[in-house]
């Protein structure tokens, strides 16, 4: 999104980035709270089967064998993304909302790290729906505001700069989400063994 979405790229489509922003980062962050509302009410009857710390573990540990490629094992996932015939067909809080809106529901378009199926488990095994709305839109959040990190650019030479170092931070980020969900496993794993 960030080299679809700029301001010198939606002066250029006659639109106005405060405008498409803003749609992308309320839809990417409703689409989240209402897919975390529907999991966190869905998820009543299974928190009394299996106890959470258990079921997110397990989770977090499967997915941290996807995301280093243990047994080639890959995150699941649809292989889409957004549709970018979108920039020019619609309006930008038309194309923001939508383009929100299928990022912040998780699901629908490429999953790259199974941090995303941590957070939705999150979501299920609150066991309860207000709690996942607000895990939920918190990823939302977090996977929109990115977005603004081109706030500023106004120009192609300062987007490619801004995209170079962005796929340089793409290693230490993936290997600190990596250590971090590595944590979860090991602190969720040590309160199973305190609450015995």
């Amino acid at each position: 999104m960030l080299s679809s979405i700029s301001p010198f790229g939606e002066r250029a489509r006659a639109q106005s980035y405060p405008v498409t922003a803003a749609s992308f980062i309320v839809a990417s962050t409703l689409a989240g709270a209402l897919l975390g509302f529907v999991l966190g009410g869905a998820g009543v009857a299974l928190s009394t089967t299996v106890p959470w710390p258990i079921a997110i573990a397990l989770v977090a540990l499967t997915g941290l064998a996807c995301d280093t490629r243990l047994f080639r094992l890959r995150v699941p996932g649809p292989r889409r993304q957004v549709n970018e015939d979108w920039l020019v067909t619609y309006r930008g809080w038309v194309y923001g909302a939508g383009f929100g809106a299928q990022l912040g529901s998780a699901f629908s378009t490429i999953v790259s790290a199974s941090a995303t199926w941590v957070a939705f488990a999150c979501c299920l095994w609150s066991g309860s729906a207000p709690a996942g709305a607000v895990i939920g839109g918190i990823f939302g959040v977090v996977r929109a505001v990115p977005l603004l990190a081109n706030a500023r650019v106004r120009d192609p030479r300062r987007l490619r700069r801004l995209l170079a170092g962005m796929e340089r931070l793409r290693s230490p980020i993936t290997r600190l989400v990596l250590v971090l969900q590595a944590a979860l496993v090991v602190l969720l794993l040590a309160s199973i063994g305190v609450q015995s």
